[in-house]
């Protein structure tokens, strides 16, 4: 199966991202793993993430700032040279997404710069209060189009938005969190999606976190697989 599974290690807790690395091992699925703003901030977070070896990191930054300070930022993550996916705000604007992929090229030809679109944690009501006057989809939309006129390597969006993305996303990746098992809380999750409907609206990845990792997690790797097939 090449279709991409992103386990994301949303923990300080060095001893659990190694069990969640353990266990998580299987050559039924394409395992890679996220680590976001809680872990890279961490004491010992950004020293793991520069010696891991033989994994696919991604780097769930979520950048977002002037142009010249997002450039700054990813070039001084050089020394992360395993991590492989990088993301960014869409709605920090064109340039600053120019300026990021610029700067991803700088330092490792290999980074992945990506596109957040509309956090899975907004409803169009709770969007609506931020200021914005696009509904989801809209907005969604807007920002896949910025994402690819900045030539960046792909976007993250729930799996709602998959669909009326991918035909402007064509040949970038389209990754989709807010990712449940089947049966399982949504918690602070607005819209969320089970992985076999993310896969078949057009996903090309899927983050799955909490579903994994809280728990059994041989167990909850063994019901992934099972809802895949």
């Amino acid at each position: 199966m090449n279709k991409k599974i992103f386990i994301a290690c949303d923990t300080t807790n060095l001893s659990l991202v190694k069990k969640i690395f353990k266990e998580t091992k299987t050559n039924k699925l394409s395992i890679n793993y996220k680590f976001g703003l809680e872990f890279f901030n961490s004491k010992k977070g950004r020293i793991f993430l520069s010696k891991v070896k033989n994994k696919i990191i991604w780097l769930d930054l979520k950048l977002f700032d002037i142009p010249n300070t997002v450039y700054s930022s990813i070039l001084a993550l050089k020394d992360l040279r395993n991590v492989r996916y990088l993301t960014i705000h869409a709605s920090g604007g064109l340039e600053m997404m120019k300026a990021a992929k610029a700067a991803a090229l700088k330092i490792n030809k290999n980074v992945k710069i990506l596109g957040v679109t509309v956090l899975t944690s907004f409803s169009d009501k709770s969007l609506k209060k931020t200021g914005h006057t696009k509904s989801i989809k809209n907005l969604a939309i807007h920002q896949a189009k910025l994402s690819k006129e900045a030539g960046l390597d792909g976007i993250i969006c729930s799996g709602h938005e998959v669909k009326n993305l991918k035909k402007i996303c064509k040949k970038m990746e389209i990754i989709t969190p807010g990712i449940r098992l089947l049966g399982d809380n949504n918690q602070d999750q607005k819209r969320v999606m089970t992985p076999k409907s993310a896969f078949s609206n057009g996903a090309t990845g899927i983050v799955i976190g909490r579903s994994i990792t809280k728990g059994n997690i041989k167990n909850n790797i063994q019901k992934l697989i099972k809802s895949l097939n």
